[in-house]
């Protein structure tokens, strides 16, 4: 009995490596490390000469300096200032969750697109139905965002693949899922890029703020059993409180660090999921159009 010709191992793979017609985005990763250091800069700089300005002191430091010793301050935005060193370092983590989190909300509003992906879906699965590969690649192009370039890309070579004789059903389908898979390759990464930075000061800020907190209560203790007395009891009231805005500061980071973190990786999940339903209904589409 003659041997049934069926395609050989090199022809399926030759069918799953063709390349992807999805090109790698360019994008900068300049902000990725000159916005921390440019916060920390900025978190300085509000720290030393506005918090710190003399003129909001009874009892300025008149040698001036990187960190002068001013007393009694006037108003509770000054008194932040005599929490210490460590308060410019929080200021600049503050200055960083507000940086990356205008950051990432425009890449993210981005990615979304225009309209609802659910609706998109839908669309594009009615154009596939009535095997109109054209209207669903400029659903593509209305829709804008990382589930539609995609689809987009999967589309490419869904069509490339309704036109060919030389692969069977199943490696026209591998070769179709392949290229969802390239393009999802390439999405991804840009909508998780710079979230590590939320991340990580969701648990640093509390760390750094009591490390500050600390440092205070250690000044105070040690001014405490320097002058003793009654009025050594006032300036340890006063140091406690001052010690404490770091504190303050560090858990607000922390907690709207944390706010933005889980809003944006929502985000996220919903694209990743769009995009699976798109590798889905393409593949299962082709499946049973053209069998």
């Amino acid at each position: 009995m003659a041997a049934e010709t069926r395609p050989t191992a090199s022809t399926t793979t030759k069918a799953t490596t063709t390349s992807t017609s999805v090109q790698a985005k360019k994008s900068s990763n300049a902000i990725s490390w000159l916005a921390p250091i440019i916060c920390i800069i900025a978190g300085y700089c509000i720290w030393r000469f506005l918090m710190g300005d003399p003129n909001n002191f009874r009892l300025p430091d008149a040698s001036g300096g990187f960190w002068p010793s001013h007393k009694d301050p006037k108003t509770a935005f000054s008194r932040i200032y005599e929490g210490g060193i460590i308060v410019p370092l929080l200021i600049g983590m503050l200055l960083m969750v507000i940086v990356f989190s205008i950051e990432r909300f425009l890449t993210i509003s981005r990615a979304l697109g225009s309209g609802n992906i659910s609706d998109f879906i839908r669309k594009v699965q009615y154009h596939l139905a009535n095997r109109n590969v054209d209207a669903a690649i400029g659903e593509c192009d209305k829709q804008r965002g990382s589930v539609a370039n995609v689809m987009k890309a999967g589309l490419r070579r869904y069509k490339e693949m309704t036109g060919n004789t030389e692969y069977n059903t199943e490696q026209k389908v591998a070769a179709i899922q392949q290229e969802v898979e390239e393009a999802t390759a390439l999405e991804l990464p840009m909508l998780q890029k710079n979230l590590v930075f939320l991340s990580t000061i969701v648990s640093t800020g509390t760390l750094v703020a009591l490390l500050g907190t600390v440092l205070g209560m250690i000044r105070s203790f040690s001014a405490l059993g320097a002058e003793g007395g009654a009025g050594a009891a006032g300036n340890l009231a006063v140091g406690i409180s001052e010690a404490l805005y770091n504190t303050a500061l560090g858990i607000g980071t922390s907690a709207l660090s944390l706010i933005m973190y889980n809003i944006f990786t929502t985000k996220i999940d919903s694209i990743t999921y769009g995009i699976d339903e798109s590798g889905f209904t393409l593949t299962q589409s082709f499946a049973s159009l053209y069998k």
